[in-house]
């Protein structure tokens, strides 16, 4: 019987001036373990008259994680923190109770032609943290734990897998696992895993039971416990899993609650500029239209 319960596509989807392949949610299934909301930007060129400008816009209830492969993104938030991250850093903000910030081509970028490619993700607070107050961390490459097994390199991005853990100040049991091989390598890596568990193929290829899967599809395993594969050679992938909350979550534009009440509020919050400001900046990202229904 085969292990894969869903085959997830990239799904175009633009986000102001810039268009990313959506992976979560998805309508057959909203969370794998606590993550939301997977977006992979690029890989695109931007010339020198394009750049990567997205205002304030707020958040709630979530974490979020930038992961970069190439490119620079300049990270400015209510708390004050002004941080580029780099291919191979992690920056993650928890919005709790809510937090506003923007992401932008470093100054000193503008006016160049250079690339942008990368993973944004989501991660929902468990119910007793989700109005926690807004916290930031970033982490350089070198902080993040990677190894190498029978040819395979592994990094550990967020959370904890085999018998490692990530310094990412995670808020529910999870794991972000990135994996790379420059040969055909079979992978018997279930005992390492638990919850719920997907697996997105950036580049290469991965075959289970006999099927063969190319770049951009996430593949979404019944059992977390059962996962191996084959990683053809010069392949990466990346892992999300988790354990699932007991909860439903409702999802509007950027905020993620356990009730209907809570996103209601932070639109209206947003509405009346309650918020606190982002230093530096003077625009924001208005909201959606009021008709859109909260999921």
């Amino acid at each position: 019987m085969s292990n894969i319960q869903l085959i997830i596509e990239e799904r175009p989807s633009d986000i102001g001036n810039f268009l990313v392949g959506r992976l979560l949610p998805f309508r057959e299934k909203r969370l794998v373990g606590p993550f939301c909301f997977i977006d992979h930007m690029g890989p695109v060129t931007l010339s020198a008259n394009e750049n990567f400008d997205i205002a304030p816009h707020p958040h709630i209830g979530l974490s979020t994680l930038t992961f970069l492969f190439e490119g620079a993104i300049m990270h400015r938030d209510g708390l004050g923190t002004e941080v580029e991250i780099k291919p191979g850093q992690v920056n993650w903000m928890t919005a709790g109770k809510g937090i506003a910030h923007s992401e932008r081509t470093p100054d000193y970028l503008r006016g160049t032609e250079r690339k942008m490619h990368g993973l944004q993700i989501w991660v929902a607070l468990p119910k007793h943290l989700e109005l926690m107050e807004p916290e930031f961390y970033h982490a350089d490459g070198a902080d993040i734990p990677a190894w190498e097994e029978d040819g395979v390199k592994f990094k550990l991005i967020a959370g904890e897998a085999f018998g490692k853990k990530s310094p990412i100040p995670v808020y529910s049991p999870l794991y972000f696992i990135e994996i790379k091989s420059d040969e055909e390598k079979t992978l018997h890596i279930g005992d390492d895993l638990f919850g719920e568990s997907g697996l997105y193929i950036l580049e290469g290829s991965v075959s289970s039971e006999g099927n063969t899967f190319g770049p951009k599809n996430f593949l979404v395993a019944k059992e977390a416990k059962l996962c191996e594969f084959t990683i053809a050679a010069n392949t990466t992938v990346y892992i999300f899993g988790g354990e699932p909350f007991p909860e439903e979550r409702f999802i509007y534009w950027n905020f993620v609650a356990t009730s209907r009440e809570l996103i209601e509020d932070a639109k209206q919050k947003w509405l009346n500029q309650e918020f606190g400001p982002v230093p530096g900046e003077t625009d924001f990202v208005p909201l959606p239209p009021q008709s859109k229904n909260v999921k």
